[in-house]
Order: structure tokens, then sequence, then C-alpha cells
């Protein structure tokens, strides 16, 4: 009986992997410092692998996105660097103060959860202006967190390049490129051990870029109005790895960095595959139910139906599910969603 258990869960976990998985890349060493200008000219960043093209927030769902966006990752024993290239033929912004909301202008947005916990993860925020938005979040909005818009990347060194001219209607431009270095002395506050990865090691991290639909008048750009409500069309989300529903904050769906030791050009490897992920995302299903069944009745249940053995405890305000995966490990959730093994 446990060995048609051990199948049946492998047998799930290739299903996932091959249909639902989340993106992911290896991140290799950069051998020579990078110069963070925003030209994406330094030769270590010719020899990095662009991920795959953005698509939109909500996957196959909607329709691919206007414009192409892509990303490339690097690392050093001090920095996590990251390039984008977001093509563009009408470049804008308008905020220029720090650690305001930016995606109200067109924007790059890096996510990052060390520890792929759901809990204690970084936003990062950027205009074609360079104008930053660093915000840490305890938990997911869902699970009631406020954002903590006062913490800020001490040492973060970022810089934009616009391919065409910035806030000019009368031409058309070409694109625009962020280059970022996240210092690990601060990434790591979240991590695991309270340390920078180790090769092998993976974070869970996505990228999204919000576009408006703009137009032109009195040589400004303006955000498009929908005659229909009289208010300003709603923004496109697109992203590395697909959400499969607009929303950002769900870092279970968000794609997967494996780091390596080796340096960028030299031999090809590719990230592993978490065969836990299939049980994680049923513990997501358990959570989501358990929240709609609370809202319902006023109280948690300790019976559901699973494809996995399952164990429920619950209080009057708390609940704990633990499932086995396939690799044989506990993993647990609680009310928080928050994700962890012993």
């Amino acid at each position: 009986m446990k060995s048609m258990l051990t199948f049946f869960l492998v047998l799930l976990a290739f299903c996932v992997s091959a249909q639902d998985y989340p993106e992911s890349y290896m991140c290799y060493k950069a051998g020579s410092d990078i110069a963070i200008d925003g030209l994406l000219s330094d030769e270590e960043w010719g020899k990095a692998n662009w991920t795959s093209k953005f698509v939109d927030i909500e996957g196959d769902k909607k329709p691919k996105p206007k414009y192409k966006t892509r990303v490339k990752m690097l690392w050093d024993e001090n920095y996590f660097y990251i390039a984008a290239e977001l093509q563009e033929p009408h470049i804008w912004a308008k905020l220029k103060q720090r650690d305001t909301v930016i995606f109200y202008d067109n924007d790059f947005e890096v996510f990052i959860d060390p520890q792929g916990d759901n809990h204690r993860y970084y936003e990062f925020e950027i205009n074609a202006l360079n104008t930053i938005w660093d915000l840490m979040l305890v938990k997911p909005y869902r699970d009631g967190a406020p954002a903590i818009n006062a913490w800020d990347i001490k040492g973060l060194k970022s810089a934009v390049k616009v391919y065409g001219t910035l806030n000019n209607p009368k031409d058309k431009d070409k694109k625009w490129t962020v280059e970022i270095a996240f210092p690990w002395e601060v990434l790591k506050e979240c991590a695991y051990q309270g340390r920078k990865p180790k090769s092998g090691e993976q974070w869970r991290v996505n990228f999204s870029r919000v576009n408006w639909e703009v137009e032109h008048k009195d040589g400004k750009y303006h955000k498009k109005i929908n005659p229909k409500t009289g208010k300003t069309y709603p923004e496109y989300n697109w992203v590395w790895s697909p959400q499969g529903v607009i929303a950002m904050h769900q870092p279970e769906t968000w794609g997967y960095v494996e780091f390596a030791d080796e340096i960028v050009g030299g031999k090809e490897l590719t990230p592993r595959i978490d065969q836990d992920y299939p049980a994680k995302i049923e513990l997501i299903r358990l959570y989501t139910l358990e929240k709609k069944m609370y809202e319902k009745y006023g109280k948690y249940f300790n019976k559901i139906t699973s494809n996995y053995p399952v164990l429920i405890e619950t209080t009057s305000k708390q609940f704990l599910i633990s499932i086995q995966s396939a690799s044989g490990k506990t993993w647990y959730i609680n009310q928080e969603s928050k994700l962890w093994t012993e």
C-alpha cells in the first residue's frame, strides 16, 4: 500500500512539473565585477542566458503581452544581480520620490522569497526615472500583513538606460534597460540561517512589469480613459512565471532561481525540479478551502478530501495541515499560509 502511494505521489509530481511547474533559472557566478550603469554591456551579461519572455499574469487565459520583456541574473560574493530589458515604443515616467507607489507609472518589479515559505519576502519596484520603491512583507496581503515601507535596502545599486527619449510623445522609442545589484548583506536577513545562498540552493523569485494604456496630448503622455466608465483602463500585468490570477503576492507560484558556483559562460547546468512542489500546491488548496469555510461557517474543519494523506488540527482561530510529499518529507501550512518542513 505504501509503495502504491509513493508511486502515485511521484506520478503526480511528474504531471505538475511537466504542465504547471513554475519557471526556473540557473543563476551562475559572475567572473568579474559588474558596473551598474543600465547598459548591460559587461562581458558577464553577454554570457548569461535570458529568461523566457514574460507572459500575462494569468497565463494562457490572456493574450501574449504587446511588448517583449526578459531578464538575466548573476551573483557573486556581495550581490544578487538582475538585468532587465523592456521593449516600449513610448517610454514615460512621472514619479520621482522614493517609496511612492511606483506601479502608478509603467514599472519593473522584483519579488524575492529567500526561504520559499511565503513569509518574510521582498518587493522592489523601479520606473524609467530610476525611482525605486523597496519594501518587506512579513506575510502576504491575503493574510493581513501590511507592507513595511520604512524598510530600505542599504547598499542597493540600480541604473536605467532609455533607448529613446523619456517623456517625449513626438518620437518612437525602442526600449529601456534596468540593472540592479541587491546586496546579500540585506537579502540574507530573511534567508535560511541568515546567510546568502549556497551553490545548489534555490530561492523563489518572480518579476512583474506593469504597463498602462497611454495617449498623448499637449505634448505629454496621459493614461487612456475608458469613455464608458470615465476611468483609466486597467493596467497590464506581465510576469516571468505566471500566477494564474491577477495577484503577485502568492509566493508559492513564483519561479525557482538556483544558484551555482560555476562561473557564467562555462558548463551549462539545469535547475533541479522541486519534487515537493505538488505537495505545496495541495497545501495551498487546502488552506484556501479552510479560509472559505471559516468565512461561511465561522470555523475551520479537520476533515477535507485530498489525494494525499492529510492531518488537520484546528482550534477556534487556527489550523495546521500536514501532508507527506513525494520526497518523503512532511510539509505543513497554517492559517497564515506559511509553508515549512521539519
